[in-house]
């Protein structure tokens, strides 16, 4: 796994998340086109959100290698779906429902500044991350609950193919707006 082609591929991803973010107004950004649906700022706070405190938080367990964690593994592997997601390099191109709830269903944003901010943190992260995966060996896993035992550098790349996945709901969203 090549993480400085995911590097730049989530370059991409992001300019194109900050551009399309630049061109809704409030109105459009925080349109819900029904209640059981997320408007397109409960995406862009999603994906920060799983970035920073999710994906990027495992990919830093991971390299501590902390054999105390108990959510830290040496063993286990990825899920049939895991081993599709990676063979292809991205999710299936379904659209994916979780019951909404509380601890997962994102707040509106504040304002456009605050997306601003969070997708560069987002990629600030990645950019510091990134050459660290070369530094010695992580061989240490965390559990994804749906793609199964993840390494260091597997978490790093799912940043990059869920933002990509979402480019449907934010299509999706737009037409409906």
């Amino acid at each position: 796994m090549n993480t400085k082609v995911v590097l730049q591929q989530f370059e991409v991803v992001v300019t194109d998340y900050l551009e399309a973010l630049e061109s809704y107004d409030w109105e459009r950004l925080t349109y819900k086109p029904s209640a059981g649906e997320w408007s397109l700022g409960q995406m862009y706070m999603h994906l920060i959100q799983s970035a920073l405190y999710m994906q990027l938080r495992n990919v830093e367990l991971c390299m501590i290698q902390n054999k105390e964690d108990p959510n830290v593994h040496y063993s286990g592997e990825k899920t049939e779906q895991g081993k599709r997601v990676y063979a292809q390099g991205s999710f299936p191109p379904i659209q994916i429902q979780v019951p909404a709830s509380p601890e997962y269903t994102p707040a509106e944003p504040e304002s456009k500044e605050q997306i601003r901010k969070g997708l560069e943190k987002v990629l600030e992260r990645m950019r510091d991350l990134e050459p660290k995966l070369h530094e010695g060996t992580h061989d240490s896993k965390i559990q994804h609950p749906g793609l199964g035992f993840l390494h260091a550098k597997e978490w790093y790349a799912l940043v990059e193919m869920h933002f990509r996945h979402h480019f449907l709901q934010k299509t999706r969203l737009e037409q409906m707006s």
